[in-house]
């Protein structure tokens, strides 16, 4: 496999959902009165490798598992020579391999700057990015997808980030991150969503095959009612600024994207949802740098 097809077997696109993950977590350290740009940047690559190791093994055993192979849905819109047999399963191993040793490389580092419980969190999350398509529990065959992206991206990511910043927990980077998680657990249901049929087939079964359409559909807009509603939320508890506002100028998107969700899923479903999720993020990100400067908050 040559460098062009091993980076692009990782799936950079999705690659803003970890960094809208780790600069949330960030941006409420800064307000909290702690940053420090090096540390982000780490913190950055650190997880952009483990988001990088996760794609990979997940298309390794996907393979292994039967379910990506020639003419599978996935491979219709991205490059995958595991799935046509044009790369070795040892080879696609090995680089997930060096990914997560890099993540664990970049986390040691960290802990050794602001202290041994940031290797919890990147524990977990590592367990969780093995065990999401390993053997033998394989969490996303059993309907645990969708809670499990949510738990590492919403939950794990930003605390970690928060927490190499400042030193310590806090609860508001995982209440300001909760939108996030939704988001990225969105957009696997979305996919989910359009690939019933097949996933069913090959006895893949997601939470949207246990669902079944329209109650998969239906949760779609409950959730991505929910991330906006507790964005409002976060204002009211005064946990996030007035400037958070800003995201609601994504919802004339998000409610056309919710409409289609109704009638026949298209096929780049989860690169359009992916799509709303970096303009919400990016607006929700401003926001917070924002308040760094001008800190508006709604009285209680």
């Amino acid at each position: 496999m040559d460098a062009r097809t091993a980076f692009i077997s990782t799936r950079p696109w999705s690659f803003t959902m970890t960094f809208s993950s780790v600069t949330m977590g960030t941006l409420m350290a800064a307000i909290a009165g702690r940053f420090d740009p090096l540390i982000y940047l780490l913190t950055l690559s650190g997880m952009i490798a483990f988001h990088a190791a996760t794609n990979v093994l997940n298309d390794f055993f996907d393979v292994r598992h039967g379910v990506d192979r020639e003419g599978a849905p996935t491979t219709k819109y991205r490059l995958h020579p595991a799935a046509f047999g044009e790369t070795r399963l040892s080879t696609v191993l090995a680089i997930s391999l060096v990914l997560y040793a890099l993540t664990l490389a970049a986390g040691f580092y960290l802990a050794s700057i602001s202290g041994v419980a940031i290797i919890l969190v990147i524990g977990a999350g590592i367990l969780g990015s093995v065990l999401y398509t390993a053997d033998p529990v394989v969490l996303k065959a059993h309907a645990l997808g969708e809670a499990t992206v949510f738990v590492m991206w919403g939950l794990l990511i930003p605390v970690g980030a928060f927490m190499v910043q400042t030193g310590y927990f806090s609860w508001s980077p995982l209440v300001a991150a909760v939108p996030i998680g939704l988001f990225v657990a969105l957009v696997l249901l979305a996919n989910n969503i359009r690939d019933i049929g097949y996933d069913g087939s090959v006895r893949t079964r997601t939470l949207a095959v246990v669902l079944g359409a329209a109650r998969s559909e239906r949760l779609y807009s409950v959730l991505l009612g929910l991330a906006y509603a507790l964005v409002l939320g976060g204002i009211v508890g005064r946990v996030l600024p007035v400037w958070s506002a800003a995201v609601l100028l994504t919802l004339p998107v998000a409610r056309r994207l919710a409409g289609m969700f109704k009638g026949q899923i298209p096929d780049n479903a989860d690169p359009r949802t992916a799509a709303l999720a970096l303009q919400f993020s990016l607006l929700y990100m401003a926001s917070l740098l924002l308040a760094l400067f001008v800190p508006l908050s709604l009285p209680t």
